[in-house]
């Protein structure tokens, strides 16, 4: 999109107006991060996001023109050794970027040494591959032919099905038309399905839909069985207006919702805040905790199934969900649900999530959301089991409400980390927040579905409209919560770089910038992010040059492993003789959504000092 390694690639964020945002990743099985870069790797933030989602991501090898086809012939042309190698560097990057492998698109003409060797070059690839990468991947793309030749035939045939053949799955140009599906039937054979029939979003050529008319591309791939492959689906940011990305974007992928099965979320704890990464301000728990546009795809959290359900028969009831970034309770936006109860319904619901998760005998599910306006509709999750044969489902119980529908059921001596937990539930929180808990026993179940429900107020006759607000879904293993966290341990500070500042005026105090590398050991799975703080001590300053005491850690970012740059922190700088002391805290943030206290954060040390003689650093 636009070139690539736009305001994605800063792997710690941006302040970026109006980036580029993808949140349909249930829809969707692999994402190829494409341009013209020979290697493409994708951007950390995408590769984070979509595995959160459970979407594989793969890079891009391409070469084009003429220096694509010197390129070609230096690696392919000549013995084995050559491929090989080309092959090895290419899975030691997915290795360490930790993404799951790669298209392959040769966009020029081959020589017959060349082309003679390009399934042998994918054979290995993708063998080696499978080895090293969970998961792995190697796609190619129709282009060139057996004979050499650049050539797109729009389709799976004779003439490259040699390639397809040697790797994992063959990505079909675009000016493909029914009967080019019709003939790949023989020629796919059983693996139908690793052919993805390619569609251009924008449209070029002759195509059979593109646009907002992509679903007529999608409903014949699907009639005949086949993957699809959609290419540029970032149109609706490049072309349309920007101040109605978030709109286009749901419409295009709403039309798509029939031909698109979604995935599963298949493992507990499961917890979203529904934070895109993105914000025009950033929340915590209800607060304000930075003003300010930001971006930062690592940040994202498990997207929702976006949907708009009506009702059936005569009713004019509906329920509908989008994103929103004009509040949140955690992160930089929230989900936001508008509908109406008819007078024939007592409620309406919507599916948030689809699930696969074979759950333990106990679960904690927590909502947190607001109404807005005056609206008195009630609000509830709802969950759907599989396994109905021996599924035995305990009766559902809020946990700490004061609701006379409900019963409390709070727990007997709580353990620490459970009251913790549970202490919010039912209260009024932050922002106007309302946070409602529930328990649920179960055997021998599978967890299919959560939904939310929106209930007519007692009493009430008349169709209600509503605009609610979610903010978290949680639906967590109970002994996972019982279980302490560790520690942050063994905190260093690496790669320290002094550069004294400009002076704010003249006169004030002398001030440097400091820039270092914060590595320290921790394990990732219990944790959303880390906080990186920043504490003032003598000599010492706070980021941008504010005060900043022990008791008032500046905030300087988030970490999603484990480690985090400093860029530019302004310090003060220490007198002739004298030390300067800055401290580094790590804060680990569980997904739980728990404070842990800041005795059990990890932390470092850095001091320093300016020499005695020409005050020189």
């Amino acid at each position: 999109m636009m070139g690539g390694y736009l305001d994605d690639k800063f792997i710690q964020g941006a302040a970026a107006h109006n980036p580029y945002c993808f949140y349909h990743w249930q829809s969707i099985d692999i994402f190829v991060y494409f341009s013209h870069h020979t290697v493409t790797i994708p951007p950390v933030g995408w590769t984070n996001a979509a595995h959160r989602h459970g979407v594989c991501v793969l890079g891009t090898f391409i070469t084009e023109w003429k220096e694509g086809g010197r390129l070609c012939e230096a690696f392919l042309a000549g013995d084995e050794r050559s491929y090989q190698a080309v092959a090895d560097q290419l899975v030691l990057i997915a290795q360490f970027f930790r993404f799951d492998g790669w298209l392959i698109n040769i966009e020029n003409s081959l020589s017959l040494a060349a082309v003679g060797n390009m399934p042998h070059f994918l054979r290995y690839l993708t063998a080696r591959l499978h080895e090293q990468v969970p998961r792995g991947l190697v796609l190619w793309y129709d282009s060139v032919v057996s004979s050499g030749q650049l050539k797109w035939q729009d389709e799976l045939n004779q003439h490259n099905r040699v390639f397809f053949d040697s790797c994992d799955g063959f990505f079909t140009n675009y000016n493909w038309r029914e009967e080019h599906l019709e003939r790949m039937l023989g020629q796919a054979g059983q693996r139908r399905v690793d052919v993805y029939v390619g569609v251009d979003v924008f449209a070029r050529g002759k195509v059979v839909g593109g646009q907002f008319d992509t679903y007529k591309s999608l409903e014949l791939i699907r009639k005949h069985g086949f993957s699809a492959a959609l290419f540029a689906p970032g149109w609706v940011y490049e072309c349309l207006e920007k101040k109605d990305f978030f709109q286009n974007q749901d419409k295009f992928w709403a039309l798509l919702e029939r031909y698109l099965p979604t995935h599963s979320i298949c493992s507990l704890p499961f917890v979203t805040s529904f934070c895109l990464g993105m914000g025009t301000r950033r929340v915590r728990y209800g607060q304000e905790e930075a003003e300010g546009p930001w971006y930062h795809p690592s940040a994202q959290e498990i997207q929702p199934l976006f949907a708009e359900h009506r009702l059936e028969g005569a009713g004019r009831g509906w329920v509908k969900t989008h994103c929103c970034l004009a509040d949140a309770w955690n992160g930089g936006s929230s989900l936001l649900v508008r509908g109406l109860i008819p007078r024939e319904q007592d409620h309406v619901a919507v599916r948030l999530f689809s699930l696969q998760v074979p759950v333990p005998p106990q679960i904690f599910l927590s909502l947190v959301y607001k109404l807005e306006g005056a609206s008195n509709v009630g609000v509830a999750l709802e969950l759907t089991t599989g396994d109905a044969g021996s599924c035995h489902v305990g009766s559902i119980s809020t946990l700490n409400e004061t609701s006379s529908r409900h019963s409390p059921r709070p727990l007997r001596a709580p353990p620490t980390k459970l009251a913790r937990w549970v202490h919010r539930c039912g209260q009024q929180l932050h922002g106007g927040w309302v946070q409602r808990c529930y328990k649920v026993n179960l055997r021998d179940c599978l967890l299919r579905d959560l939904f939310v429900s929106f209930a007519r107020p007692p009493g009430s006759q008349e169709e209600e409209s509503f605009v609610c607000r979610l903010g978290e879904v949680q639906v967590v293993d109970a002994k996972s919560l019982l279980a302490p966290l560790p520690r942050v341990q063994a905190v260093t500070v690496s790669h320290v770089r002094w550069q004294r500042a400009t002076p704010v005026e003249e006169g004030s105090p002398a001030r440097l910038r400091l820039g270092c590398t914060l590595h320290w050991s921790y394990l990732l799975s219990p944790i959303r992010c880390f906080r990186i703080h920043c504490c003032a001590g003598t000599g010492g300053g706070a980021l941008g040059g504010g005060p900043s005491g022990p008791e008032q850690p500046a905030l300087l970012g988030l970490a999603f492993v484990n480690q985090y740059r400093i860029v530019d922190l302004v310090v003060a700088a220490a007198g002739p003789g004298g030390d300067g002391r800055v401290e580094f805290l790590v804060e680990p943030v569980p997904k739980e959504g728990f404070l842990v206290p800041r005795a059990e954060w990890g932390r470092a040390a850095l001091l320093y000092s300016m020499p005695r003689t020409d005050g020189a650093l």
